[in-house]
């Protein structure tokens, strides 16, 4: 979909409730590819955090706060997203994994995950949506599923995962108020 502002294009991974536009969702996780330097689309009312899955870091200035630089070793990064915030690139284009939430309605917390071996995850309630960064296969009841790079995976209940080499990811959790 584009931006709001029309300057790019995010690949929706997730939004709520199903269908909401850019104006009307209560959550929505996308991935976005930044190749030019140039202000973030402003969201009234919501809270954003961000993290760099791929390229060499994006520096943002937001209104009132110090820049900030962010890069792939970088924590996920909060802040809301109706304040003026300008981006510049490190170096080359990105690509950020981003998630909003509506204050008052949804809280939200994107968290770096590293696992390796075989375990059972239960997603404690809310939405949890995890992205893995390598090969994962996860198994839930009969079904199983083979996750690559950027792919995503909603968890309700009791998943089994298991990987023969260490993998990273990232977990998102979200909690309506």
């Amino acid at each position: 979909m584009r931006w709001k502002d029309g300057n790019g294009e995010t690949a929706e991974i997730a939004v709520f409730p199903p269908d909401a536009g850019l104006s009307d969702f209560d959550w929505r996780v996308s991935m976005a590819t930044v190749a030019n330097p140039g202000p973030f689309s402003q969201f009234p009312g919501i809270d954003r955090t961000l993290v760099i899955a791929e390229g060499e870091g994006m520096t943002l200035e937001l209104e009132g706060r110090p820049a900030v630089t962010l890069t792939r070793k970088s924590d996920p990064f909060a802040f809301p997203a109706d304040i003026v915030t300008n981006a510049s690139l490190v170096k080359g284009p990105i690509v950020d994994l981003n998630v909003m939430s509506r204050r008052g309605r949804w809280t939200h917390r994107l968290e770096r995950w590293h696992f390796e071996g075989q375990r059972h995850f239960d997603a404690p309630g809310g939405v949890t949506i995890l992205m893995s960064l390598g090969d994962l296969r996860a198994d839930i009841g009969s079904h199983a599923a083979e996750l690559r790079r950027f792919d995503c995976l909603f968890i309700e209940g009791v998943v089994l995962l298991t990987t023969d080499m260490p993998v990273e990811g990232y977990l998102v959790r979200l909690t309506q108020v």
